[in-house]
């Protein structure tokens, strides 16, 4: 065998050890029964997209946008047209029908390879900003028991909605920002689980601000397209970490704030703090923890990964390690006494201007201080 051929086989090896520990949940380790390991699998997809039910600027449907995302390769994709409780422009909303109509396509191209979800974006009363919603039927104007005069009751009304699932989106698209997240309760914390950290321009300092308010949420990157390029059109991806594709697995993952950001459509992040998958909580919390983590991509030294940063609570850094590889493994321990959360932000030589730039955000592993 030649010296070539060899070391080929040799880094097809290397490569295959190091993305297959991304499958599998690490059992914490310490005194105690030991957990059951948990497979998770990465999916990709897009989070919030729009067809011509609402704002889109083509002629669409949401048969159109599911079908589109198929033939793009993609795990999962979600419709989120506007609904018209709390939209200023009626022009731009679906009506009742057309929201009818788009859970049925997104039950018609669900299967074994591809989870479609129905979904909506609510514009919130006083400008205070967008949300997704997910998993959730859409509600009548004021629900019995809430009115939708403040954006405290959206959240409350959320919460108490069996299996809804609400995405902050484009934070800074508005001037109120959420008010700065400080409608926090652990209650309505049930209901909101992610943010986006990038649609368009980056939103990470708003990812930051809803973690230091005490949100549990997983950060998302979106294309929120209104055009008829869905998935293909687009480098961003959100992926999700659960067992297999089904809509429960990923609506679960998405409640469970458990996934990524990535600017790059085939990233592969794997992060863990002591043994507990990225949005986790830790149970106690001892001031001394173990990160663990895995990163590829398939596409090689073309989108290495350039910097891996552990960042913390008010946005610091707390560990770096500098890497020219496509494929990279690190352990390090992270020690603190007052740190709520910690979370990956990767750095790779190419970024969506090709230029070597962020590209991805993990949700943290919360400490449980």
């Amino acid at each position: 065998m030649n010296q070539g051929k060899l070391m080929t086989i040799l880094s097809m090896i290397a490569l295959v050890v190091l993305v297959a520990p991304f499958l599998a949940t690490n059992v914490a380790s310490g005194p105690g029964p030991r957990r059951p390991v948990t497979i998770y699998n990465p999916y990709f997809g897009d989070l919030h997209t729009h067809t011509g039910y609402s704002d889109a600027y083509e002629d669409s449907t949401p048969w159109d946008a599911y079908k589109a995302a198929i033939a793009a390769g993609a795990d999962f994709m979600a419709v989120t047209d506007h609904w018209a409780i709390w939209h200023d422009y009626e022009a731009w909303v679906m009506d009742s029908g057309e929201w009818k109509d788009e859970q049925a396509a997104a039950d018609f191209y669900t299967s074994k390879k591809f989870v479609a979800m129905a979904g909506y974006e609510a514009y919130l009363l006083g400008h205070c900003g967008e949300i997704n919603v997910y998993n959730a039927d859409v509600p009548p104007a004021e629900p019995e028991g809430y009115k939708f005069d403040r954006l405290s009751n959206f959240y409350d009304w959320l919460a108490q909605t069996p299996g809804a699932i609400g995405q902050f989106n484009h934070p800074l698209y508005v001037s109120d920002n959420f008010m700065d997240y400080a409608d926090y309760t652990p209650t309505r914390d049930i209901g909101m689980s992610i943010i986006e950290a990038y649609n368009d321009v980056f939103y990470e300092d708003s990812y930051i601000m809803a973690l230091d308010a005490g949100w549990h949420l997983m950060p998302s990157a979106n294309s929120d397209t209104h055009y008829s390029d869905w998935i293909a059109g687009h480098e961003m991806r959100t992926v999700l970490l659960a067992p297999s594709l089904t809509p429960e697995n990923l609506y679960a993952a998405m409640s469970a704030s458990r996934g990524y950001a990535t600017l790059d459509k085939n990233l592969r992040v794997y992060y863990t703090l002591d043994g507990a998958v990225m949005g986790s909580n830790l149970s106690t919390a001892d001031g001394s923890y173990t990160a663990s983590i895995q990163i590829s991509d398939p596409d090689g030294r073309a989108d290495a990964i350039k910097l891996v940063e552990i960042v913390s609570d008010g946005g610091m850094v707390v560990a770096s390690k500098s890497f020219n590889s496509a494929t990279v493994e690190w352990t390090t321990t992270l020690t603190s006494d007052s740190a709520h959360y910690y979370y990956l932000r990767v750095t790779t030589a190419s970024n969506l201007d090709g230029v070597p730039g962020v590209t991805a955000w993990t949700a943290p592993v919360w400490t449980g201080r």
